[in-house]
């Protein structure tokens, strides 16, 4: 009779897994492509140990979120909705106004549409740090410059 071979499929553990932190620029990188890349990144499925019930992701700072790009009318068309909980709290704002008046919560909310909705999708989102100028304050972590347009 032959011998089987076994083989088994690689599960990361939550202590054995090697955090990096990256630089991203979003100077004219058009929204959805940041978003994704970065999303990536995150969830840490650019690496072989990519388990998809740990965390093996990777921190990301997100500089320059001021100057992303927005193709196409998106700046005019797009609309972001949320609710003040009270009675005809229905408050809208357009893409171009929102990245005006707060170009980083324009990020937190495309990214965070590309995580997993439940609690590893919150741990997740808990690693992106997004600045509007191009000074962060994270540079005690040694972050390396990471270019996008590589991963896309």
């Amino acid at each position: 009779m032959e011998e089987m071979l076994v083989r088994s499929t690689y599960l990361a553990k939550p202590g054995e897994i090697a955090k990096e932190w990256f630089v991203v620029d979003a100077t004219d990188v058009p929204l959805g492509r940041l978003s994704t890349a970065v999303a990536t990144i995150l969830r840490g499925k650019n690496k072989p140990t990519f388990t998809p019930n740990v965390d093996t992701g990777d921190n990301v700072i997100v500089i320059n979120a001021g100057k992303v790009a927005l193709t196409g009318r998106k700046a005019d068309r797009k609309i972001y909705y949320h609710h003040t909980l009270h009675p005809g709290g229905l408050k809208q704002i357009t893409a171009g106004e929102l990245r005006e008046k707060n170009p980083v919560r324009l990020i937190e909310t495309s990214v965070k549409g590309m995580l997993p909705k439940n609690t590893l999708g919150h741990q997740q989102l808990l690693k992106l740090h997004v600045y509007e100028g191009a000074e962060h304050k994270n540079a005690a972590q040694q972050p390396k410059t990471l270019d996008i347009t590589n991963l896309i």
